[in-house]
């Protein structure tokens, strides 16, 4: 007989967190999150509660946890659509069609004393959380950014009555030997003929210091279009740097400004931590951070994390730049084997297209789903 209880000790929440790591123990594709980043989830302090508000479920069978998941009631999202949703995150289970029917049966219960009618996901507080289902790809490491499950997750969720509602797609991009003659000519040209310029630093505390809020302000403009996506609060804006900030480094972030300075443009890639945090099952202490430190200074693995160019320079040659800068960035780092793209929407045209200047590989799809509970 399933049981589902909500999180209310700190004793669930281990639970919770925990939970992954033993399901996917023998799994060689899983990469955990950082542990310390999901403890967050739970505290009432956390800047995404500005926004949002968010359960928890357990499922157990006897005394034994065979499930979990999480409901976001983010509200600044149904603002923007005029909608009424919930969003599902941070769902695992065993595979049982009964485990899934009553974790998802607590979420859409929840949501209708919320006043809502829809639920969809995986989706996290924002776009630079978790989210997405993976539907293909299981031989492939996950990022260190993303989110690993079994293929039978699919099945489960439409059995409950989720649909598609939209899908992303992932690759790998290999490093060139070197940079694209044409691509480094049309690059100068855009550069002097638009007066732009290539901002470097030594450190990584200057540059953020300087460009930090600008970064965050071209994210929300760019990406605010795009499904699932809301503005990312002051609050939040402290917390993601803070969370990724060891991977932080100037060789790997790529500025574009105009003539008064203004950020215009940016992409950035980070160290993937994938292998690093899977023996310590995402604990950097004691001994994690040793290995995770290693894939930072000797990366063999990078992951593309965002690429944004405002609106107004689109035609104006800044992607171009920013893919003359990529290619340098790939031909200085000859260790390293490939680059993961993290997630690209499927109708993103722009930025589908814009992986075909590299030589790459489609190696992971992932999916949104809905459903109407009104």
């Amino acid at each position: 007989m399933i049981e589902i209880k909500e999180v209310l000790s700190k004793s669930d929440e281990k639970k919770f967190i925990e939970f992954p790591n033993i399901l996917y123990k023998d799994n060689k594709y899983y990469v955990p999150p950082l542990m310390s980043d999901e403890k967050k989830l739970f505290s009432v302090d956390h800047p995404a509660y500005e926004q949002s508000e968010a359960v928890f479920y357990l499922a157990y069978d006897g005394d034994k946890v065979v499930g979990r998941i999480m409901g976001i009631l983010q509200k600044t999202y149904n603002e923007k659509t005029g909608e009424k949703r919930v969003r599902f995150t941070r769902f695992d289970a065993l595979d049982s069609q009964e485990i899934a029917d009553k974790l998802f049966g607590a979420v859409e219960n929840w949501a209708k004393s919320k006043g809502m009618n829809k639920i969809h996901g995986p989706l996290g507080f924002n776009d630079l959380d978790r989210e997405g289902l993976l539907i293909k790809g299981f031989d492939q490491f996950c990022t260190f950014e993303e989110q690993y499950n079994y293929d039978y997750y699919q099945k489960l969720i439409e059995n409950v009555g989720f649909i598609k509602e939209t899908d992303w797609s992932e690759r790998k991009v290999y490093p060139p030997d070197q940079v694209n003659p044409k691509l480094d000519a049309l690059a100068e040209r855009c550069i002097e003929k638009n007066q732009l310029k290539v901002p470097k630093f030594r450190n990584t505390k200057k540059l953020l210091g300087k460009y930090k809020d600008q970064i965050f302000d071209l994210i929300d403009e760019c990406y605010s279009p795009l499904y699932g996506v809301v503005p990312i609060t002051m609050r939040q804006r402290d917390l993601l740097v803070k969370q990724f900030n060891l991977l932080l480094k100037t060789d790997y972030i790529i500025l574009v400004t105009n003539k008064d300075d203004k950020l215009i443009g940016f992409g950035f890639a980070m160290p993937s931590l994938s292998k690093a945090l899977q023996p310590s099952q995402g604990r950097l202490f004691p001994f994690g951070v040793f290995r995770v430190l290693k894939a930072i200074n000797k990366p063999r693995i990078m992951d593309f994390a965002l690429v944004a160019v405002a609106p107004e320079y689109r035609s104006k040659g800044v992607s171009v730049i920013i893919a003359r800068e990529m290619q340098r960035l790939m031909v200085k780092f000859k260790k390293v084997t490939h680059y993961e793209t993290n997630l690209n929407l499927e109708d993103n045209e722009e930025i589908q297209n814009w992986w075909n200047l590299y030589k790459t590989e489609f190696n992971k799809w992932r999916r949104s789903f809905i459903k109407k509970i009104d």
